[in-house]
C-alpha cells in the first residue's frame, strides 16, 4: 500500500502584489510533486475602497490551483473621504475575518506581501503560532508592513535600502521575485522593425496617464506603434476612437499578467507607473522606460523606486504634477532617439539577484513547514 502523501497548506496575501505572490506561486508548482502543497491567496474585497473592481487573483490564481479567499477589512486612509469612516469600522472585522480563515485553512506557513488587507492575516496567524514570512517590495516602508515585521519570522527585503526599517535579526535580502516568463526573455540590445512603445497605468490603469495619452495620441502613432492598456474605467472612450486612429494602435482594459512579457518583447519603450514590479522588470529587462510616479502613497514608494530606476540609467521621470501630452511626447522621442546610448549605459545590478528571488522565497517557505 502507497503511503499517503502529506499536504502542507500555504497561504499567500497582500493588497496590491498578486504578481509578486504569482512568481513564487510558478516556483512552488514546479516543486508540487504528488499535490504536496495546498496553496490560498487572502485578499480584500476590493484593492480600492469604494470601488468594485477585481485583482488580477480572481482571473489567474484559480487557473493556477490556488484557492482564492476574500478578506473583510479596512484601512488608515491618508486624506478624509466619505469611505474614510465606513472603512475605520471595517479594521476589527478584518482581524475576525483572517481568524475564522485561518481556523478554516490551517496553515503551515504564511506568505504576507503586504498592505492593509495581510495585516490582520499575519497578526492572527502568528498569535495561532503559524510560521510568517513578510516580503518587501519597495525601497521605502508602509506603516502596515512596518507594524507586520514585529510579528513575523522572517523579514525578506528585495531592497537593500530598506533593511533599515526592520529587525535586523530577521531580515533578509532576496530581491524582487519575477516571473519565470520574464526571466526566460533576454536583455534589450537590438530595436524593433516598428518603433513600439507599451503605456500601461497598471492592472487597473492610470486616469492620469490616459489624459495626457488621449492629448498626444496623434503624434505619436506618426512615429510609433502604440500599445495601451487603459484600464476598465477609460477604455470604452479610447476603444471608441481606435478605427479613427488606425492600425498602428492597439487598445486594452487589462491584460493577463502572464501575457505581459510579451508585451514588454515588443516594446522599445515603456511608459507607466513606478510600481515595485514594473521598475524590477524594466530593469532585469533593461527596457528604456517613462516612469510616472504615484504621488499619493504615504511614503512616497513610487518615486523613490523611480529615482533608483533613473539612477541605473533605465528611466527617466515625469511628475504627476508637470505630465501632459506635449511633454510626453517629447519626452518618449527623445528616449527613442538615445534608445542605443541608453540600452548600453543601463546597470542591471539588481537582476541576478531578482532572477532567483522566486526560488528564494519558495526556499524559505520549505524550510519553516520543515522546521
Amino acid at each position: 500500500m502507497k503511503s499517503q502523501i502529506k499536504q502542507h497548506r500555504i497561504i499567500f496575501c497582500g493588497a496590491h502584489a498578486a504578481t509578486t505572490a504569482l512568481s513564487v506561486i510558478q516556483e512552488l508548482i514546479k516543486r508540487n510533486e504528488n499535490g504536496k502543497y495546498l496553496l490560498y491567496w487572502i485578499g480584500a474585497k476590493s484593492p480600492i475602497e469604494g470601488k468594485r473592481l477585481k485583482g488580477i487573483e480572481h482571473t489567474v490564481f484559480p487557473g493556477l490551483g490556488v484557492t482564492i479567499h476574500e478578506i473583510l477589512t479596512g484601512r488608515i486612509q491618508r486624506r478624509f473621504s466619505v469611505y474614510t469612516l465606513p472603512s475605520l469600522a471595517k479594521i476589527p472585522l478584518g482581524f475576525v475575518n483572517a481568524l475564522f480563515l485561518l481556523l478554516k485553512i490551517k496553515p503551515h506557513v504564511i506568505l504576507s506581501f503586504g498592505g492593509y488587507s495581510a495585516f490582520p492575516v499575519v497578526v492572527m496567524g502568528r498569535l495561532m503560532g503559524v510560521p510568517v514570512i513578510l516580503h518587501e517590495q519597495t525601497v521605502a516602508v508602509g506603516l502596515a508592513n512596518k507594524f507586520s515585521s514585529f510579528f513575523v519570522n522572517t523579514v525578506a527585503i528585495a531592497r537593500e535600502e530598506s533593511r533599515n526599517f526592520f529587525p535586523k535579526d530577521k531580515t533578509l535580502l532576496v530581491g524582487n521575485p519575477l516571473m519565470s516568463q520574464i526571466v526566460l526573455l533576454p536583455p534589450k540590445s537590438s530595436k524593433n522593425k516598428k518603433a513600439t512603445m507599451f503605456v500601461t497605468g497598471g492592472s487597473r490603469g492610470s486616469q492620469q496617464i490616459n489624459n495626457a495619452m488621449n492629448q498626444t495620441l496623434k503624434q505619436l502613432l506618426e512615429k510609433f506603434v502604440v500599445l495601451h492598456q487603459a484600464g476598465e474605467v477609460d477604455y470604452k472612450k479610447f476603444k471608441a476612437r481606435q478605427k479613427d486612429l488606425g492600425p498602428n494602435y492597439y487598445i486594452y482594459s487589462t491584460i493577463d499578467p502572464i501575457k505581459i512579457p510579451e508585451f514588454y518583447k515588443r516594446a522599445d519603450i515603456v511608459v507607466g507607473r513606478a510600481g515595485a514590479n514594473t521598475v524590477s522588470e524594466i530593469i532585469y529587462l533593461g527596457i528604456p522606460s517613462i516612469l510616472i510616479p504615484i504621488p499619493w502613497t504615504r511614503f512616497d514608494e513610487q518615486t523613490k523606486n523611480a529615482k533608483m530606476a533613473e539612477k541605473l540609467g533605465v528611466a527617466k521621470i515625469i511628475t504627476q504634477d508637470e505630465l501632459n501630452g506635449e511633454l510626453l511626447f517629447n519626452e518618449v522621442v527623445k528616449l527613442y532617439q538615445n534608445w542605443d546610448t541608453i540600452v548600453k549605459k543601463i546597470d542591471r545590478k539588481t537582476a541576478d539577484l531578482d532572477s532567483k528571488a522566486a526560488a528564494t522565497l519558495a526556499d524559505l517557505l520549505e524550510k519553516q513547514i520543515h522546521a
